[in-house]
């Protein structure tokens, strides 16, 4: 999905969700600590709009789950890092009503609720330690990594740092972890293509 599509404080959910995406080797996780700058990179913290965190249900989940595929149809055409115009905007909010949303904000709220929560998720476990903890994990991946090139490496090792001092937002709403540990591989499936 084109980075200008959401506001900006998809970045932090977007840098968790990279972090929940972790595939288990080192080369996975610098791949993937690569392809989204980390969240100061994208705003600096002063500037990142705070995220109106709500208590998330079955039926948003479902929502998500099921508008993924209309989402991505949209987006999927248009250029890299491009605004979309009012017309294509017009079709993401329609597909947001479809599934449930009152508008395409609501639903990009509601993904932003479910990435920080992600964020937090062991790949490997699937059991919720903190977004810190993963990131520390990462990290240990691309220093244990023997293959990995020394300028890959440092840039990598430079952006986990960099999300590790940036912290993303406390969740609220503890009852959310449960319930996005319920979706959770259909989440990371769905909006995990996202990284791609």
């Amino acid at each position: 999905m084109p980075a200008l599509l959401r506001p900006a404080l998809t970045a932090i959910g977007v840098a968790c969700l990279v972090s929940v995406t972790a595939l288990g080797s080192s080369g996975d996780a610098f791949a993937q600590a690569k392809q989204q700058p980390a969240p100061a990179q994208q705003a600096a913290p002063a500037q990142a709009p705070t995220l109106k965190q709500i208590a998330l249900t079955d039926k948003q989940l479902d929502g998500v789950l099921a508008a993924q595929k209309d989402m991505d149809a949209i987006t999927e055409k248009l250029p890299e890092n491009t605004a979309p115009d009012a017309k294509v905007m017009a079709q993401l909010d329609g597909a947001a009503k479809k599934h449930g949303f009152a508008s395409y904000d609501d639903y990009n709220n509601v993904v932003d609720n479910i990435s920080l929560v992600l964020g937090g998720f062991d790949p490997t476990t699937k059991k919720y330690v903190g977004n810190d903890a993963v990131i520390k994990s990462q990290i240990a991946q691309v220093e244990a990594d023997k293959k990995m090139p020394a300028k890959d490496k440092k840039e990598a090792l430079d952006e986990l740092n960099q999300a590790l001092k940036t912290p993303a937002p406390a969740v609220e709403n503890k009852a959310n972890i449960d319930l996005v540990g319920k979706y959770y591989d259909k989440l990371v499936a769905a909006l995990g293509d996202d990284q791609n």
